[in-house]
């Protein structure tokens, strides 16, 4: 199998701070599930679709998504958005993990369907905690369908 073909996390996220805090939160948390991370929401359509460089991967879809919300090319929303307009993706769980606290984008992030919103914590210990959190429930204690 090729790393693409493993994904268990798809990490759609601008910034390689950012990404690099999530990935050593999660490994740190004993999080160990194959994770691929692209840099904007164009890219994680690809690889949802099997589009461009991810055009021949095998058809497993990631068992989380976690979408920052402001990205270039497409944003957080746009891909949730056509998430959830995708028959054989609407049920894949969608975290909002973004720095926007503003109501608005909770509100649309919930009527589109996201399934949880979680504001990034500006003091790091609290990022790597939110973090492990987050991953031990989507991928531990979560119950997805088949």
């Amino acid at each position: 199998m090729s790393e693409v073909e493993e994904v268990e996390i798809l990490l759609a996220e601008d910034s390689a701070t950012d990404a690099e805090v999530t990935q050593r939160a999660l490994k740190k948390a004993n999080i160990g599930n194959p994770l691929l991370w692209v840099k904007d929401g164009a890219e994680a359509l690809d690889f949802l679709h099997h589009r461009g460089r991810y055009a021949g991967r095998a058809s497993a879809r990631p068992r989380l998504v976690l979408l920052d919300l402001k990205m270039p090319k497409v944003d957080g929303i746009e891909v949730l958005r056509d998430i959830r307009a995708t028959p054989a993706l609407q049920t894949l769980p969608v975290v909002m993990l973004t720095s926007s606290s503003e109501e608005s984008d909770v509100v649309r992030s919930y009527a589109l369907g996201v399934n949880s919103y979680i504001v990034k914590p500006v003091e790091s210990q609290k990022v790597f905690e939110e973090i492990a959190r987050l991953g031990y429930y989507w991928l531990i204690m979560n119950r997805p369908p088949s």
